[in-house]
């Protein structure tokens, strides 16, 4: 469906807050218009990062772009520093939106048929973020049927078309062809994307492991390296929601705009939990608790004595089951980490708990630990759905989309009660 560039509007002062947009830029005169678009967005709250075709470098340079929105500009696959870590996948993993501006009509010919001869076809097909393309051309280039087939193919395909504008063009013609204005593409990209699921909602999220210390210097403690926790934190802020992270001790960088505490013991995230769960709209219990913790923690450091050694070990809090026993508690998504019987093992810890939903994920050799893909088994009162394998980034933006969903269903179904 066209979109309606001249009757969009911004709704707020930052209506792209935090939204990482990958602004590629295609040959062709309308490019010098790009920068002004990276501006407006970085104005709107968008993170941007830029990518190049070589026939757009003839038209504006590398280090506009590059001061613009404060980031490297990427040109070509043959960044070797980039490439030796498959930089052109980690950009289409990185990117909420990748939005196309000025799109030549060769780029689009090669998009809709699934080319990948340069860095920003690739990142089209590499990615699995929204596509929105701004087609910038001569009013006879735009009118031709080959053109207008491609534009035809990308729309069945889900593919975003903004304009493109009427009015003089720099070859002296006038017609449809014209790049829309920077603040109307904005606007265009904005009203596209809609409210975001989780405006306005406080999202409480628990992630890595807990340590629980033997001596001063030995401990034990659950595996996990704390992604996928941290990964759903950031799904969260981008889908709208204000976010408090509890984390146990991993080597991760706080997302953005996330609040972060950290903490060491189960007994330390209880606390920690329990304070911050009454003021939370949802709680997702994403870290790996342990289940027991030295009954006596020696003062000094135990010695080997050549003789086994016997620790007696006590129950920790469970925790999800007392933000569940709270009068009234948050929307309630559990955890579930297992070796066998998954479903099983699952759905008796929701129905036990009395969750809103769990995430059932299988764990063992080289699965979903510290690893960065992983599948996960939705489960929910009357209700099921498999998440199929996938970078933990990804999985965490569809496990975010199914909590707003369920949260919403419950909600209204509270509120008619």
């Amino acid at each position: 469906m066209p979109f309606a560039l001249s009757e969009m509007s911004y709704m707020s002062d930052a209506p792209l807050d935090r939204v990482r947009v990958l602004l590629g830029v295609s040959g062709g005169i309308a490019a010098y218009k790009a920068a002004e678009l990276v501006r407006r967005l970085r104005d709107a709250g968008a993170e941007v990062r830029v990518a190049m075709t070589a026939n757009a470098t003839h038209f504006v340079g590398v280090a506009t772009f590059q001061a613009l929105s404060g980031n490297p500009v990427r040109t070509s696959l043959w960044d070797e520093s980039a490439e030796a870590a498959m930089g052109h996948i980690e950009l289409a993993r990185w990117a909420d939106e990748v939005l196309i501006a000025p799109a030549s009509a060769d780029l689009l010919a090669r998009i809709a048929h699934g080319h990948a001869d340069d860095l920003l076809s690739t990142l089209v097909l590499a990615t699995t973020a929204p596509v929105s393309v701004a087609p910038a051309m001569n009013q006879q280039m735009w009118a031709n049927p080959a053109t207008q087939a491609n534009i035809a193919q990308l729309r069945e395909r889900q593919v975003r078309v903004f304009g493109p504008a009427v009015g003089n063009q720099a070859c002296g013609e006038t017609g449809a062809g014209r790049l829309p204005e920077a603040q109307e593409l904005v606007a265009a990209l904005v009203a596209a994307r809609g409210p975001r699921p989780l405006d306005g909602l406080r999202v409480l999220v628990s992630a890595g492991p807990t340590f629980e210390d033997i001596d001063p210097v030995r401990f034990i403690g659950n595996r996990s390296s704390g992604k996928m926790g941290f990964a759903v934190a950031a799904a969260a802020v981008q889908a709208g929601a204000s976010v408090r992270l509890i984390s146990g001790p991993v080597a991760l960088p706080t997302p953005a705009a996330v609040q972060r505490i950290d903490v060491r013991s189960a007994r330390q995230m209880r606390d920690a939990v329990i304070a911050a769960a009454g003021s939370h709209d949802i709680f997702i219990s994403a870290a790996a608790v342990g289940d027991y913790r030295p009954r006596a923690v020696a003062t000094s450091k135990l010695k080997k004595s050549g003789k086994p050694l016997a620790l007696e070990l006590v129950q920790n809090p469970d925790i999800l089951a007392e933000v569940a026993a709270l009068p009234e508690h948050p929307f309630l998504v559990g955890f579930a980490a297992e070796t066998d019987d998954l479903e099983r093992y699952a759905r008796d810890k929701l129905e036990r708990k009395g969750l809103d939903m769990i995430a059932a994920n299988r764990v063992g050799e080289a699965l979903g630990f510290e690893c960065g893909e992983n599948a996960l088994l939705l489960l929910w009162p009357g209700g099921r759905e498999e998440l199929a394998m996938a970078d933990k980034n990804v999985l965490a933006k569809s496990l975010i989309e199914r909590v707003a969903a369920r949260h919403a269903a419950v909600h209204a179904k509270t509120s008619k009660a």
